[in-house]
């Protein structure tokens, strides 16, 4: 099984003995493949190196594989993509492991070899956890392998357990998580980018500073491209990162889900009000604001601050409307109160802008017994990874939640609306209520007091560039929600 004679050189050191079909077709089976539906083909294979973790087990070699679309351009950004693909090779089949069966062929110095998903295998998984721990006993926390250019890092203050059994997350849509027992949660990059990724940066940094509102970092690992490194810089390089070792917060509890049963308590209480609801969640929206002030505070603290031009903000949110009202053609009646809200905008002089979570919402929110923690910290996902990394307007991030908290109660409104589709005003009604008690108290704790004109402004203009990304959102994929954030935009417009 060799490679077609027009292969690219550069990503196939190392595997030219596998068939680009056996991973294609493997790919298609994947929850986390984005390119599902799209015409497309694997150009490349590219073997990183193998995870140092003993003698004992399977080979456990990590692969980038390249992913060819045909269905734009050649040279348009979303033409190519890279996903990462660890796999136990083990020389005879393992039963348990039929459901992650990637394919089978003759391995260099091995033989013939049977190829599984190495993260479905706890074996495979030990090895990493063995890495991780021997990345600790280096200098500086680096177990580095010039061979591969693999490389494990860790952050001093834990301990391993290396006695954990490892447990597989099923649902993920973008990436793949392992638990070690209750020790930690190893987050495994599938769909990469060369260059740091936003998760492991910020994490770093607020795990350093031992911050109580995220899930602290104990370790990560990267690859850096062979060639790609200056000698006279050793820290140069174009790297790729592919898992991150953190936290594991085994008995928290989802915000987006705390959220959906305090409204369902609400609902179930007819002649209640929210502030007097059993489930009232006003005090849970104070914390949570709190919790993101202290982490922007801490960000601003170690990435810095800086103003740009006001116009400029107004202008990107300008610039998106004409594609989404062609998408969502139900936005077109709202466009010019949108785009008196950015010229509003545009007249505030200038904003400051700091590094900041860039896809926040109740999803990506932990109730713990000490409270609210943040996590995933990778930005919006649609946006290229260079501008991840910038600095944003702290405002999106309060958009986001805020635009969560009016989410929530509409979803169980509808749910509720099956059993008694005589009362959809009343749950109306009680639905706003929640989300506006939810909202009040979650920026006045972010703001600590009332927001000004301008932060208002700012506020009002972020949520309608949120709303508008939903709407074009559910317009595509669920059209009988498209109400919900409609709704939001036609209320702003109409300010």
């Amino acid at each position: 099984m060799s490679e077609p004679d027009d292969a690219r050189p550069g990503l196939s050191p190392g595997t030219d003995h596998i068939d680009r079909q056996v991973l294609a077709d493997y790919l298609a089976r994947t929850r986390w493949f984005a390119g599902k539906g799209r015409p497309s083909s694997v150009t490349g294979v590219r073997r990183l190196g193998e995870v140092p973790g003993g003698a004992s087990g399977p080979r456990v070699a990590l692969h980038l594989v390249e992913v060819t679309y045909t269905d734009v351009d050649a040279d348009a950004p979303d033409a190519v993509e890279q996903y990462q693909v660890p796999l136990a090779l083990y020389t005879d089949a393992e039963a348990r492991l039929e459901h992650a069966f990637v394919g089978w062929w003759e391995e260099p110095g091995l033989g013939w070899v049977h190829a599984y998903d190495a993260l479905h295998d706890r074996e495979s998984m030990a090895a990493w956890q063995r890495a991780f721990a021997a990345a600790a006993e280096q200098p500086g926390g680096n177990l580095h392998d010039p061979a591969s250019s693999l490389a494990f890092h860790r952050l001093p203050g834990h301990d391993l357990d290396l006695s954990a059994h490892s447990t597989l997350f099923s649902g993920e849509q973008s990436n793949s998580s392992v638990a070690f027992g209750e020790d930690a949660l190893l987050k495994v990059f599938r769909k990469v980018t060369p260059g740091i990724n936003p998760d492991i940066q910020v994490h770093e940094v607020l795990s350093r500073a031992d911050s109580p509102d995220v899930a602290h970092l104990y370790g990560w690992v990267d690859w850096v491209e062979p060639g790609s490194v200056d000698a006279a810089d050793p820290d140069s390089g174009e790297v790729v990162q592919l898992a991150m070792l953190q936290q594991f917060l085994r008995t928290a509890s989802d915000g987006w889900d705390l959220a959906l049963a305090s409204v369902r308590t609400l609902f179930s209480e007819p002649d209640v009000h929210a502030s007097a609801s059993g489930g009232d969640f006003a005090g849970e929206a104070t914390r949570l604001g709190l919790t993101l002030r202290a982490v922007h505070d801490l960000l601003v603290e170690h990435f810095g601050a800086g103003r740009v031009p006001a116009g400029e903000v107004a202008a990107r949110m300008r610039e998106r409307l004409p594609a989404a009202v062609a998408a969502a053609p139900a936005l077109a009646e709202h466009g010019e109160g949108l785009e008196a809200l950015f010229d509003r905008v545009a007249a505030l002089g200038e904003v400051t802008v700091h590094r900041v979570h860039g896809d926040l919402h109740l999803g990506q929110t932990l109730r713990t017994s000490r409270g609210w923690k943040i996590v995933d910290f990778e930005g919006e996902p649609a946006k290229p990874l260079a501008e991840r990394l910038l600095p944003d307007c702290p405002w999106r991030d309060v958009a986001g939640m805020l635009r969560s908290f009016d989410y929530a109660p509409r979803v169980v409104e509808r749910t509720w609306a099956e059993d008694d589709p005589d009362g959809g005003e009343v749950r109306a009604a009680r639905a706003q209520e929640w989300a506006n008690r939810a909202k009040n108290h979650f920026l006045v704790a972010y703001a600590g007091g009332e927001v000004t004109p301008e932060q208002r402004t700012l506020v009002e203009a972020f949520v309608a560039d949120k709303a508008v990304y939903e709407t074009v959102y559910e317009t595509r994929n669920r059209p009988t929600w498209v109400d919900i954030p409609l709704r939001a935009v036609a209320e702003i417009g109409a300010a």
